[in-house]
């Protein structure tokens, strides 16, 4: 038996194979919209259907092991899967708007050198129901408030589980389940080219957001290890590429981290670096950790950069840290429940 999250809708009518066909969509209202973990309660289906879902499929929960609320109201929550692994799922309020950051692995393969998330290496991914089920639980705990956006930048590389991944983007805009619309759903990435070039051929309209945080390919190397693999300017043609296809602009993160990658001439190359490309960058200022001997920028040095990337009329935003008092931070995630460590 496993959990019926895992299944996309294509797949459970699929295996409902012999029922009437819209059963699966039936099956999916009642987990996606209606909430109910119960097939007794599926009253819409026939008893032989039910039965048959029963003897194939259960419900199981994540674990809550805590619960973080920040002083700026960003939630964390601390999760426990079957085998005893541990994820963390943040919840971002602003406004009206509830925006989920989902994991997708257990630790990560990629080890940058400003995150926390990947010190520890790699366990496994995620399974499309254990992704899934971050988003429903959450959503269970903020009632009556709902999320409003999901963003794939918790602990791991989405695109490294592309396949999961992909399946539970599915499940969430099928309009029989949650129905996350246009927009409303971001993929972020440390740049795995070709798994971007498979999304891309999927037109599944989400967003996409590439971790970027240098604009020289040297440096990004040093920061980046995937860099070395992937380089910059391969990547920034896959960029312009997913952005004149989708017509979403493309967000390019931006780290800032003092005495190296943001003064005046950083953005300047940055700005002709992205040059022609419908995007906007999202500066984020450093969160410092005692595993890493980055530091993040004076308030002089980060005016520098934004001023200099306005003259040089690159559209961008900057993101004020959230949740850095609970480690929910850019870069903070798996901070408090790893092992011991020696610093880089």
């Amino acid at each position: 038996m496993e959990d019926i999250k895992n299944y996309t809708l294509e797949e459970l009518n699929k295996f409902l194979k012999g029922y009437p066909s819209f059963y699966a969509h039936q099956v999916f209202n009642w987990i996606y919209k209606k909430r109910i973990e119960d097939f007794d309660l599926m009253t819409d289906i026939s008893k032989q259907a039910r039965d048959f879902l029963r003897d194939n499929f259960y419900f199981p929960k994540l674990k809550l092991l805590k619960r973080l609320i920040s002083k700026d109201r960003t939630e964390k929550f601390l999760f426990k899967l079957n085998d005893n692994s541990k994820i963390e799922t943040v919840l971002i309020p602003e406004g009206k708007r509830n925006t989920l950051c989902i994991s997708t692995q257990v630790g990560c393969k990629f080890r940058c050198r400003f995150c926390l998330s990947g010190l520890d290496g790699f366990k496994r991914n995620l399974s499309v129901a254990e992704i899934i089920n971050q988003y429903l639980e959450v959503d269970d705990y903020i009632k009556p408030s709902h999320i409003t956006n999901i963003v794939y930048m918790g602990v791991g590389e989405p695109l490294d589980n592309f396949i999961n991944v992909i399946k539970s983007i599915k499940i969430l805009k099928s309009p029989y389940g949650s129905y996350f619309g246009k927009k409303k759903i971001c993929l972020s990435t440390c740049g795995i080219i070709p798994q971007i070039k498979k999304l891309l051929s999927l037109n599944l309209e989400v967003k996409l957001s590439l971790s970027l945080h240098c604009s020289d390919s040297n440096k990004r190397s040093k920061l980046m290890p995937i860099n070395k693999k992937y380089p910059l300017k391969e990547l920034i043609k896959v960029a312009k590429e997913f952005a004149n296809r989708d017509r979403f602009p493309v967000t390019f993160e931006y780290i800032l981290i003092k005495d190296f990658n943001c003064n005046r001439e950083e953005a300047v190359h940055l700005a002709k670096l992205i040059k022609g490309i419908n995007c906007k960058v999202n500066i984020i200022v450093y969160n410092e950790s005692k595993y890493f001997s980055w530091q993040a920028p004076s308030i002089c040095d980060i005016q520098v950069f934004k001023d200099t990337l306005k003259k040089n009329k690159v559209f961008f935003t900057f993101r004020k840290s959230r949740g850095d008092d609970i480690l929910a931070g850019c870069g903070q995630l798996r901070a408090e429940f790893k092992k011991e460590i020696s610093q880089i």
